[in-house]
């Protein structure tokens, strides 16, 4: 059973991860570049295992990936904040996601860019990369990996419903929905960068009060 503040970080982590994949708003990218493909499911089935892989392959090497480039934690909640908060305004002023004229014609789509950069972009890996830095015991590994293997159920559910999805929203809802998760993924940047900065900080006073 999870503590109560593993509880709160696999809500954090779904929440981030919900909110960069942002799936409904991947659903009309879906229904562009498997337009005319006679197996929707399989082409489904594939981007969201692509994306799981990727995502896990970077779960299961955060540290690593840490230790190799000397990257610290703070650092790198602060970088990922950033980012997070700069693809949440270009989110808020574009009014879609634009498909390449290529990718709409190319032949099986499942793995790239379904796959990788729509559903296991920049922001995803880089939110993994950001909690994996936050889980330093077991129980927060598992409640990310388990935040991960649910939005990537998820996803591929809503890929399944993608169709009727689009239709029933709309242009107007998707924009609405993609708004709501550009403001949602706007403060959780912040957060990141707020508690990077606080660590910071912390290690900042420790090592004065240390010297004095």
């Amino acid at each position: 059973m999870f503590s109560s503040r593993e509880v709160q970080f696999a809500v954090l982590a779904f929440s981030s991860l919900f909110s960069v994949i942002n799936p409904i708003s991947a659903a009309p990218i879906f229904v562009a570049l498997t337009l005319g493909s006679r197996d929707r499911r399989r082409a489904a089935f594939r981007a969201c295992l692509t994306a799981a892989v990727v995502l896990a392959v970077f779960a299961a090497a955060g540290g690593a990936i840490f230790s190799f480039f000397g990257i610290t934690v703070p650092a790198f909640q602060i970088a990922g904040g950033i980012l997070f908060t700069l693809m949440s305004i270009r989110e808020v002023q574009d009014h879609e996601r634009h498909v390449p004229q290529d990718d709409a014609e190319s032949a099986d789509p499942s793995i790239v860019p379904l796959g990788i950069p729509v559903i296991a972009g920049p922001g995803a890996i880089s939110a993994v990369m950001v909690l994996v830095g936050q889980a330093q015991d077991a129980g927060r590994r598992m409640a990310l990996g388990t935040a991960i293997a649910v939005n990537i159920v998820l996803t591929f559910a809503i890929l399944l419903a993608a169709p009727a999805i689009v239709s029933r929203i709309g242009e107007t809802g998707q924009r609405i929905v993609s708004k709501i998760m550009g403001l949602i993924t706007a403060v959780i940047g912040i957060q990141f960068v707020l508690n990077g900065v606080s660590s910071v900080l912390t290690e900042i006073i420790r090592a004065a009060h240390a010297g004095s």
